[in-house]
């Protein structure tokens, strides 16, 4: 049975879906899911994320990460974390430039938070020759300083749509017409959670939200406001948000998210006050946009001493891969970046304050 004619019986039997549960099941089945049952990631998958295009975009994050670390006092242990590691790709970057920072290396335990088994089997091939820890949950991390990246991880997690009505709200649902699945409204009824809302939508707005936000930060944000430490968050989206972001991609083209479950990426976009509010423990630097963050942490003159050994057609590569991570036009205004650091403390270099 595909996951189309599985989500089809589910619906028949039990009703319409939520997003979020539509989401929860085309990404994560057990069996048919997306990132459970294959490597989505690079030019042979269905999108490319920032880490597979130059090695300049891990290896800046880390040596963002390290000086962070330098100035916080060099704690002797620490977690060095990353949610959604993709291929291992970003930490192996980060690693090798960090190899430069004394003490930093030795001082890290690396835990990959990682749901998929097959990601897990090639993020261990990445890092060969570094001990790996891997985690189900940000809950399972230890107590000690943690160091944490999240490039394109949220906008993964499952979202909940609702249609302003009146004062009460129509979740939107995934249900059946035909035996052919489409979009469709729950009756209108209070959502308490969306209070605050009502002061800034009016009839027939439609807001999003992600439970899943709460745990994930709470943890995170537990453990740098009680031992040090900083979480870089990098992904696509905005600073409360309105407006349907639900997208799917396949073979690196978008195509309607009913289209063809469990073998296209679902995402949507980020709400980063939703992440901030999440995590009220600590400090938050202010959205920068992934072109500028780069740019202060020396883009430009990493990708120049690169050039330098470079020609033909490898010259023309790593140029358009500058271009691409930094360009306004490119990721480098979708893109944004948010670092959640101590009270009190000073943001990690890179970001606005």
């Amino acid at each position: 049975m595909s996951l189309h004619n599985h989500i089809v019986a589910r619906i028949a039997a039990q009703g319409p879906m939520r997003i979020d549960e539509y989401m929860t099941t085309c990404l994560l089945h057990p069996s048919m899911g997306y990132y459970t049952t294959r490597d989505p990631f690079g030019a042979g998958g269905d999108f490319i994320t920032a880490p597979e295009i130059s090695q300049m975009f891990g290896e800046l994050i880390g040596l963002c990460i390290a000086q962070t670390w330098l100035d916080q006092g060099s704690q002797a242990a620490f977690t060095l974390a990353e949610l959604g590691p993709g291929r291992g790709t970003l930490m192996a970057d980060a690693l090798r430039a960090c190899r430069a920072v004394p003490g930093f290396v030795e001082a890290a335990q690396i835990t990959l938070i990682e749901a998929s088994p097959p990601l897990r089997q090639i993020q261990t091939e990445t890092l060969a020759g570094y001990k790996l820890t891997f985690a189900d949950t940000p809950e399972d991390l230890p107590e000690r300083p943690l160091y944490l990246i999240a490039n394109e991880f949220f906008d993964a997690l499952p979202i909940r749509q609702f249609l302003r009505d009146g004062d009460g709200w129509r979740e939107r649902q995934v249900g059946l017409e035909d035996k052919t699945l489409t979009f469709g409204l729950a009756p209108a009824q209070p959502q308490p959670a969306l209070n605050a809302r009502l002061a800034d939508t009016t009839d027939g707005d439609l807001v999003e939200s992600c439970a899943a936000v709460a745990p994930v930060m709470d943890a995170v944000g537990a453990r740098i406001a009680a031992h040090g430490g900083m979480a870089l968050i990098i992904d696509y989206g905005d600073w409360h948000q309105t407006g349907d972001t639900l997208q799917a991609l396949r073979k690196h083209q978008k195509v309607s998210p009913l289209d063809c479950p469990g073998d296209a990426d679902l995402t949507a976009h980020v709400d980063f006050e939703a992440i901030a509010q999440a995590a009220p423990s600590c400090a938050h630097s202010a959205l920068t946009p992934q072109g500028v963050f780069l740019e202060r942490l020396g883009i430009t003159q990493r990708a120049q001493n690169l050039a330098a050994k470079l020609t033909g057609a490898a010259l023309q590569t790593h140029i358009a891969a500058h271009h691409r991570l930094t360009h306004p036009a490119e990721m480098g205004n979708l893109f944004k970046v948010m670092a959640l650091y101590p009270q009190g403390g000073a943001p990690p270099p890179g970001v606005d304050p």
